[in-house]
This record gives C-alpha cells, sequence and structure tokens, in this order.
C-alpha cells in the first residue's frame, strides 16, 4: 500500500537518502517501497535546532532512522540518554519506549515516542519558568 504525502509550496521530505524539494505549488506524492526512511520537513531536526537534551536525543533517533547502518549512531545516542537521565530521572519511561523500539528495529516508532520525550521536557521547563517568575518579580521589585 503506498503512502500518500501532500506537500505544502516548498516543503522539504527526505525520502531514504534524498531530501525532495517540492515547487510553488502543491503536490501530492504516493509513495511506494518497503522499510524506505521518509521524514517530513517538520519532523526534521538539524543540528542547529536540536538545542535541548531531549532534541539531541530525538536528533540521534533521527540520525539512526536515516542510516543505512543505524548501529553507527548507538554511543551518541546511549552518550546522550546517560546525560538526560541523570539531568531528568521523569524522562525514564521515555527512553525505556524509545530504547523498546531501538531494540525491534521500528526506528519509525523511536522518533515518534522521542517527540513525547521532547513535549516532557518542554512541560518540566514551563513549570520551572512559572515557578521562577514570581522570585524573577520579587527581584526587579528589590533593585
Amino acid at each position: 500500500m503506498a503512502l500518500k504525502v501532500e506537500l505544502k509550496p516548498n516543503e522539504r521530505i527526505i525520502i531514504g537518502s534524498c531530501v525532495v524539494t517540492n515547487t510553488d505549488q502543491r503536490a501530492r506524492l504516493l509513495i511506494d517501497g518497503d522499510k524506505i526512511p521518509i521524514l517530513r520537513e517538520k519532523d526534521i531536526l538539524t543540528p542547529e535546532t536540536a538545542d535541548t537534551p531531549a532534541k539531541l536525543v530525538y536528533l540521534a533517533v533521527q540520525l539512526m532512522y536515516l542510516s543505512p547502518d543505524p548501529m553507527a549512531h548507538h554511543p551518541t545516542y546511549f552518550s546522550l540518554v546517560r546525560d538526560i537521565i541523570t539531568a531528568m530521572p521523569s524522562g525514564w519511561p521515555f527512553i525505556e519506549g524509545i530504547n523498546n523500539h531501538i531494540l525491534n528495529g521500528d526506528l519509525y516508532h523511536a522518533l515518534k515516542e522521542s517527540k513525547k520525550l521532547i513535549a516532557h521536557e518542554e512541560a518540566l521547563l514551563e513549570s520551572a519558568r512559572k515557578l521562577d517568575a514570581p522570585a524573577l518579580e520579587d527581584e526587579r521589585k528589590s533593585a
């Protein structure tokens, strides 16, 4: 069964090891193939946009997903996992899910699980910002 993808004008998509850029009009593609990595532009992280520990984990999984040799990225991934679990132990259930998908060779679902880790990290950061807001306000008033 073919995958149906609709691209917005100038949207990019990775299909296998190729980057396909749409022209200035919407386009609909039918992609037929087995186990070909496909990533839409909105799901692609670059080293420049991977600016948090969870996003770095996502980037490592993304590199595994797109690579013909996913195991080449395992050392980087596991190093990042050690760091993030030390800093954010509450992320363990997400890491466990990612690891299970990686071990089963299901890198697409590992990537999806990595998005959940990013959302968890963002929620923790937002909570921390809310806790810091009153303290910052008090500092401004006393200055």
